[in-house]
């Protein structure tokens, strides 16, 4: 249940986040590179706070490994998937994307391929499992957001008035 508290914070956090993003791109007083920066700039002092409160201050037990102990192949996955590809390219395209679409269609179609995404690499490259349940509400996710998303010919297809 913790996990689940957790992710829907975050996911308020974000759909906050993102509508002021969204208004302040639209305004044309910041890029999507400045507004990236910006948000970067002010997340990473916050985020080391976290780190060291939960490192030195709970004793988090995630958090007790020393970095030096990690290998190779566990620091290229961190800087290469969770820096490169999550942390800096994500925001890029997105912010991309806010500054020139209505984030009633920009958000629903990122933040819903990502667990898609998720779901299927943690299927097909850790090993985690598959059921027709978990295959039904990717099915489902991929529905809900052609349906949200897109106007005109497809949306008149499927009964959607736009």
């Amino acid at each position: 249940m913790k996990a689940i508290l957790l992710a829907i914070a975050a996911g308020l956090c974000w759909g906050v986040g993102e509508v002021c993003a969204r208004a302040v791109l639209h305004s044309g007083k910041f890029g999507p590179f400045s507004a990236i920066a910006i948000r970067s700039s002010v997340a990473l002092p916050l985020i080391w706070i976290a780190y060291l409160v939960a490192a030195r201050g709970i004793k988090s037990p995630g958090e007790q490994a020393p970095w030096g102990e990690a290998d190779a192949k566990s620091w290229a996955l961190l800087v290469i998937g969770s820096g490169v590809a999550a942390g800096a390219a994500a925001m890029i395209f997105f912010y991309a994307a806010l500054s020139v679409g209505e984030i009633s269609r920009v958000k629903p179609i990122a933040f819903a391929l990502a667990p898609v995404t998720a779901v299927l690499l943690g299927w097909l490259v850790l090993g985690e499992s598959m059921n027709p349940r978990k295959a039904l509400a990717v099915g489902l996710i991929v529905a809900g957001v052609v349906l949200l998303t897109f106007s005109g010919s497809a949306g008149a297809a499927a009964g959607v008035k736009t």
